[in-house]
Parts: structure tokens; C-alpha cells; sequence
């Protein structure tokens, strides 16, 4: 019970200064991304209710875990339509392994390669810096063609950000010049 109120606190301190990132314009933000050499950080799509995942939860096993509903699965779909819309060139999708992210990144842009660092660490947080900082050099790294998309979770699109992602919103990132991640803009789910 504790470790929910202090959760619920932390969420409501991460929805408080995420209104403080300033972000462009939503037209301006597809500009950006046709360009490319950016990082595109979605927090997988909505998912049946709960938080978190069973006490049975094995990550090679769909069936133990929380998952896409079928508003989640249409939500992943019009998500890469809406890239293809906008002719957003995509170079490589990474994916956290949990089935909810995998399935978020296949319905949306096909081919995916999952990437531990991206996955959650929301039941065991020791290892959250190390995936943060394996996150963050992965985003530095990239330079484009194109642009990186990264599904994963709100735990880690916080850590890296410090603002906090509603289901299927996305957060357009680069690095900055110190190494940080820069947020430049949010796309809310459609």
C-alpha cells in the first residue's frame, strides 16, 4: 500500500513538470521528423486495465503478462499510419521485450528488435540506472538517416525525460549537447 502512494506521488510530481517542457508546434514536430536524426520514445499502447504486470509474469510468455486491449492494438495501427501519413522516414525500431511494447512496435512499424535496456523496470528498480544510461547512449549514438523509434514503458520514458507519457503518446527526443536528452515534442496518442 505505501509503495502505491508513493507510485501515485511520484506520477503526480513527473504530470506536474512535464506541463513545464516546452514543445513545438504539432506541424513543426512532423517537419522535424521528416528530416530525421531524432529519437522517437512511445510508451507502448493502451493495455487492458491494471498496473503493472501479474505476480505470474514471465517475460517469454505473453499469457502471464498485461497486454495490448483492442482499442491498444487499433491505437499501435494508427500510430504507423500516422508516420506514413506524414512520410516520416524510420531507420530502426528497438522495443522493450515485454509483449504489450513488441506488439505496440510490430502493428506499428513491422519489423522491430528488442532491446533490454528498454525494458521496464517499474518492479525492480536496481537496475534502472544501468538501463537508463544504456538508453540514453543508444540515443546519443544516433545521428540518422531517418529517425530511431524506441517503444517502451513510462518508467523509462520518464527517467530519461522527466515527464510522464500517457499510453501510445509519443515524446521526440534528441541529445543535447551536455548528453542529456533533450525533449523537443509530444505527440498524444491518437
Amino acid at each position: 500500500m505505501i509503495i502505491r502512494k508513493r507510485l501515485t506521488l511520484a506520477a503526480a510530481l513527473l504530470l506536474l513538470g512535464a506541463a513545464s517542457h516546452a514543445t513545438a508546434a504539432p506541424d513543426t514536430v512532423w517537419e522535424k521528423l521528416r528530416a530525421g536524426g531524432y529519437t522517437v520514445l512511445i510508451r507502448h499502447a493502451t493495455t487492458v486495465p491494471g498496473l503493472g504486470d501479474p505476480p505470474d509474469f514471465r517475460l517469454g510468455d505473453c499469457a502471464t503478462q498485461r497486454n495490448l486491449s483492442d482499442a491498444g492494438r487499433e491505437e499501435s495501427r494508427r500510430i504507423g499510419d500516422r508516420f506514413r501519413a506524414e512520410n516520416v522516414p524510420v531507420a530502426e525500431v528497438l522495443s522493450s521485450r515485454w509483449c504489450r511494447c513488441l506488439d505496440t512496435a510490430r502493428l506499428a512499424f513491422g519489423a522491430v528488435t528488442p532491446f533490454p535496456p528498454l525494458d521496464s523496470f517499474f518492479d525492480d528498480r536496481s537496475t534502472a540506472p544501468r538501463q537508463t544510461a544504456a538508453a540514453r547512449a543508444r540515443i546519443v549514438r544516433f545521428t540518422g538517416p531517418g529517425n530511431l523509434v524506441m517503444v517502451t514503458h513510462q518508467v523509462n520514458i520518464s527517467a530519461l525525460t522527466g515527464a510522464y507519457p500517457g499510453q501510445g503518446e509519443a515524446f521526440v527526443v534528441r541529445a543535447g549537447s551536455s548528453g542529456k536528452v533533450e525533449l523537443v515534442a509530444r505527440i498524444p496518442s491518437n
